[in-house]
């Protein structure tokens, strides 16, 4: 079904209201899940949203707690979340990368105890609208192998790369599993498999079934070893730079909060690469798409069709998974 994009943040706004966010906090958190839906990524969208209800309800998601400096080293600072929203945490935490940004022309943000951020790309999308070149990544609980290992110890740890460009930004997001968890939980929903391997079953063979990925928590590494071993760093970068839980620790919560995430942002003007950006930005893309393709594949570059995606989805309206709607709508009651 597909559901106007107003009617979505306006059934949104009361919910959060109705959990305890103030008037403009709502308002804001539901914009961010509106659009990851808006744009294409309903698995990161209106489908968590019965989750992070639940996760409010459960008192792991704090609605009305806001972020908070704990230290400051020029370009540098460390925030704790507060177990906030997980949205509103990351909203402002690139925010404010990017008001350092304009003194030093880098700004980093490191934050420890936050919460799950849903849509990664939100935030990319943010740096680049902003003009700023925006960089973030994330833990999460263990839900991957190590290579060659047979239980979860790694997280799929996303990464956002945004780099801002007039004919289109480029923003790349991606989780270190082939496949995120709330996509292979949509394809479980829907009956169907996944298009590639996904994971590993519990006898450690490889399936393209999301129900047994998901029960045992055993995600196929993008680029099998060397996801993995990416997978790893970017746990270390978060939990040492933000002072905050690292994968493993996340574990022996029993349920995904307390996160750490780091957030980059670097100012092309004050880097003196304004001047150039753009031309080699499109001399990169312009050798791309002059690639030959297997049949009638197409080249595209990371976000090219977000916007198209969008535009659709604002006249027609956001698709809905019916279940899940009728999940959010009951809230209101």
């Amino acid at each position: 079904m597909r559901v106007s994009y107003q009617e979505v943040i306006q059934v949104l706004e009361k919910i959060f209201e109705s959990k305890g966010f103030e008037a403009k906090r709502a308002g804001l958190c539901a914009r961010l899940f509106a659009k990851a839906s808006l744009e294409g990524v309903p698995s990161h969208g209106l489908d968590r949203v019965p989750v992070f209800l639940e996760m409010i309800r459960k008192n792991r998601v704090f609605p009305s707690a806001e972020p908070g400096l704990l230290e400051s080293f020029g370009f540098f600072e460390r925030w704790s979340g507060n177990f906030g929203p997980g949205p509103l945490n990351a909203q402002l935490a690139m925010d404010r990368a990017m008001e350092i940004a304009k003194e030093f022309g880098i700004g980093m943000l490191a934050l420890q105890d936050t919460n799950h951020w849903m849509r990664a790309g939100n935030y990319g999308w943010q740096a680049v609208d902003a003009g700023f070149i925006g960089i973030c990544f994330t833990n999460t609980k263990p839900n991957m192998p190590a290579w060659g290992g047979k239980e979860p110890k790694l997280g799929n740890n996303p990464l956002v790369i945004g780099i801002p460009r007039k004919k289109g930004a480029i923003v790349l997001d991606m989780a270190m599993s082939q496949f995120s968890y709330g996509k292979m939980n949509t394809y479980l929903r829907e009956g169907k498999s996944m298009p590639f391997e996904a994971g590993f079953d519990q006898e450690g063979n490889l399936t393209k079934e999301p129900k047994a990925v998901i029960e045992n928590e055993l995600a196929l590494a993008i680029g099998l070893w060397k996801g993995a071993g990416l997978s790893l760093v970017l746990d270390m970068l978060v939990s040492v730079l933000s002072g905050g839980k690292a994968t493993h620790e996340i574990g022996k919560t029993g349920a995904e909060f307390g996160l750490s995430q780091v957030f980059i942002a670097l100012d092309p003007k004050k880097l003196g690469m304004q001047s150039w950006l753009d031309d080699k930005l499109d001399a990169i893309i312009e050798d791309l798409k002059s690639s030959q393709a297997f049949g009638a594949g197409e080249i595209r570059y990371p976000g090219e069709k977000v916007g198209q995606i969008r535009s659709e989805n604002l006249k027609t309206g956001i698709p809905v998974d019916p279940n899940v709607w009728e999940k959010i709508i009951k809230e209101l009651k």
